[in-house]
């Protein structure tokens, strides 16, 4: 016996819209969309069409001198009212958000509630957008800094949380001036088509939000369209590379949020029980598929056996089943190429030395009909071996012991990712010392995700991206600088 499979006769119908239009189907390939927790299809969806692009292109540029002239406040009183929207269809859209990958219900209310957030936020920047006066020298003039919306923005986001992701984005696009056309992922389109409902229902102008549901066809026609200004890509890095190559033909700005291998830093003098909580609670969120889990335990020799034992009695206590109940906190990976993935790079890191605590190997019984991993603790990973330094975007955690400060900042700083940190400590003076020194672009301290709002800048280092959505830093994301000097002499 399987677990439930979702009621898709709740599921949204449009899957397109372009301008004025809202349609069902575009003019691509049609795609199954498969639930994850059951192994089954939900529902057959007519994919667009790098045609479908030139006219989203096309209906956003159009809209867009209206949208750039628009009175600030004008915005904000829209973006206020998606958010407002959004809150009234959160019962609606929680249920989809488990059925289009598999994310466990009870993030739902959560993924509603920081999506209306973030155009509140956004909102409230929208009619305070102003400019600077720099001081001078050689001779009077006035010499004065304009911030401008690029045009039109296209958004490609990941399947593993389309509606975090592409908030992220459209809220300081939309509050800067810019008309988007946003990609929704085949793999989970069905939250984007509800909240293209809640953008038409909240009045935005038609063309000033465009989404086509696609797949790498429609999203490489994006990048390389003339009529986008600036692309924003969240996903992985080898996708960023050829986004990066493509884009490099028209010297098109682009900006990457990308994958990670975060380091948790766990040092003796930390309250033990709350770290081990943390760091088993901030690697398995997401089933283990979110690019800032710390999902590489880096922990100092002398707690080291106490720390392995309470995240194993932790795991043991953390259901892992069908999301839509309510008492699962871990359901299963998108794809049975993913868990096939997972696994293989497990076993290897068990033949490279590892040891598995828990977990390790498929689930079966009544999750044989998805694609269920267990929570896996690797203890003992040699920090060289391939499971200690990529990303393997599954609930699996390896834990490595060091033994000075030194050691650890060199082991956390030792991938190619740089996209979050987690030290762990009742020192405060370390605290600040090595969180300055992490190659990371956020640290948490005695934190695994609270830092994650709107308010706070996001982004990575190395090959985890660049760039930054968030706070302040991600408005100006989405806009460019005009320098204007006016000669007071003549």
């Amino acid at each position: 016996m399987g677990f439930q499979h979702p009621d898709i006769s709740a599921f949204p119908e449009i899957s397109l819209v372009i301008g004025e239009e809202r349609a069902r189907a575009g003019s691509g390939a049609d795609w199954a969309h498969v639930y994850p927790g059951t192994g089954r299809v939900t529902r057959e969806v007519r994919l667009a069409s790098p045609a479908d692009v030139d006219r989203a292109v096309a209906a956003a540029r159009a809209a867009q001198p209206a949208w750039r002239a628009l009175a600030g406040d004008k915005r904000r009183d829209l973006m206020f009212r998606l958010a407002a929207v959004i809150e009234s269809k959160a019962a609606e859209m929680s249920p989809l958000l488990t059925a289009e990958n598999g994310a466990i219900l009870i993030a739902g209310g959560h993924m509603t509630a920081d999506a209306a957030q973030k155009f509140r936020y956004y909102g409230g920047m929208a009619d305070k957008i102003d400019g600077r006066t720099v001081s001078t020298w050689g001779g009077p003039a006035l010499d004065y800094v304009m911030y401008e919306p690029y045009g039109t923005v296209g958004i490609i986001v990941p399947w593993n949380g389309p509606l975090f992701a592409a908030t992220m984005v459209m809220a300081p696009a939309l509050a800067a001036g810019n008309c988007v056309v946003l990609k929704a992922p085949e793999l989970a389109p069905w939250s984007l088509m509800k909240l293209m409902e809640a953008v038409h229902e909240a009045g935005f102008p038609a063309g000033v939000v465009n989404m086509v549901t696609g797949g790498p066809d429609v999203g490489a026609a994006m990048v390389s369209h003339p009529g986008i200004d600036k692309i924003e890509f969240i996903g992985s890095g080898a996708t960023a590379q050829k986004i990066l190559a493509s884009a490099s033909q028209s010297l098109k700005p682009v900006g990457l949020e990308l994958g990670g291998k975060s380091a948790v830093l766990v040092f003796a003098d930390a309250n033990l029980q709350g770290a081990a909580k943390r760091g088993l609670s901030g690697a398995i969120s997401a089933s283990g598929q979110g690019c800032v889990n710390g999902t590489r335990l880096l922990v100092e020799r002398a707690i080291y056996e106490p720390y392995l034992q309470m995240l194993k009695a932790m795991a043991g206590h953390v259901k892992v089943g069908d999301p839509f109940a309510m008492d699962t906190f871990v359901g299963p990976v998108i794809s049975q190429a993913a868990l096939e993935r997972i696994d293989g790079m497990v076993r290897r890191g068990i033949e490279q030395g590892g040891e598995a605590i828990c977990g390790g190997a498929p689930m079966d019984g009544d999750h044989a009909e998805g694609y269920f991993y267990p929570i896996t603790v690797l203890a003992g990973v040699d920090p060289a071996s391939e499971i200690s330094k990529n990303e393997v975007f599954g609930p699996v955690l390896v834990v490595t012991p060091f033994d000075s400060e030194e050691e650890a900042v060199a082991l956390a700083n030792g991938t190619d990712y740089g996209l979050g940190a987690y030290v762990h400590t009742t020192n405060l003076a370390r605290a600040h010392r090595v969180a300055g020194q992490m190659m990371a672009g956020q640290v948490q301290v005695n934190g695994s995700g609270e830092a994650m709002t709107p308010c706070v800048p996001f982004g990575g280092m190395k090959h985890s991206g660049h760039g930054r959505l968030g706070g302040i830093e991600g408005l100006r994301e989405f806009q460019q600088v005009r320098n204007v000097w006016v000669n007071l002499q003549d």
